[in-house]
């Protein structure tokens, strides 16, 4: 009894249609496996104690001189009115067109004594009607700084101690004294004011 060429395809098909069924359960179960084992190894990695944070890179070291004659910020005493840009060197070109950073003296987002001058006929006059407490601003390209004015007194010429170093953030301003006087002024005018500390930032605070 022969086998028609029908009955050969209808038997084919069925063939090829297992093996389909076949390979279809094969990759089910595959990816079932597959899957399992990632979510395996997903716990196993959240069981773990959290690993120590990287360590943050290192703050960019800020200058301690700066070229002379380059501009450090604005100083600025809101009470009375005074704005200076603040320049490195206390020579005369720099005291001519502003106030002069001393320096030998620390720059002031450095700690340290930070030692300013200028000319009383100029830029510092107004500084004859300062106050203990008053407020001063130093907006620098390295930061903004407030200060508040702990005491002023007179000196000589040559009473240098009074750029020694501090071991708090402190700002020394320098004039000529009398403010009134005609000619070489025979004594200098000292302002003393110790750096506020920077408001906490209110974003990284509770409440």
């Amino acid at each position: 009894m022969t086998t028609s060429p029908r009955a050969w395809l209808a038997r084919l098909l069925i063939l090829v249609g297992a093996v389909a069924l076949a390979w279809a359960g094969y990759a089910i179960l595959s990816a079932r496996w597959a899957q399992r084992e990632y979510r395996a190894a997903v716990e196993i990695e959240r069981a773990q104690p959290p690993a120590e944070p990287p360590p943050e890179p290192p703050a960019p070291l800020l200058p301690t001189s700066m070229p002379l004659g380059e501009p450090i910020g604005t100083l600025s005493v809101p009470r009375l009115g005074l704005s200076a840009v603040v320049a490195e060197g206390d020579d005369k070109p720099v005291l001519d067109n502003a106030a002069g950073h001393l320096p030998d003296t620390a720059l002031p987002w450095n700690t340290g004594n930070s030692a300013v001058a200028a000319h009383r006929d100029g830029l510092f006059r107004p500084l004859k009607g300062i106050r203990i407490g008053d407020t001063l601003r130093f907006e620098t390209v390295h930061g903004d700084f407030e200060y508040r004015v702990k005491e002023t007194f007179i000196v000589e010429p040559d009473d240098i101690w009074v750029l020694n170093p501090t071991l708090e953030p402190t700002l020394t301003l320098i004039s000529c004294y009398p403010f009134n006087f005609i000619g070489h002024a025979p004594k200098r005018f000292i302002v003393k004011a110790e750096r506020l500390p920077v408001p906490a930032n209110p974003s990284t605070t509770g409440g």
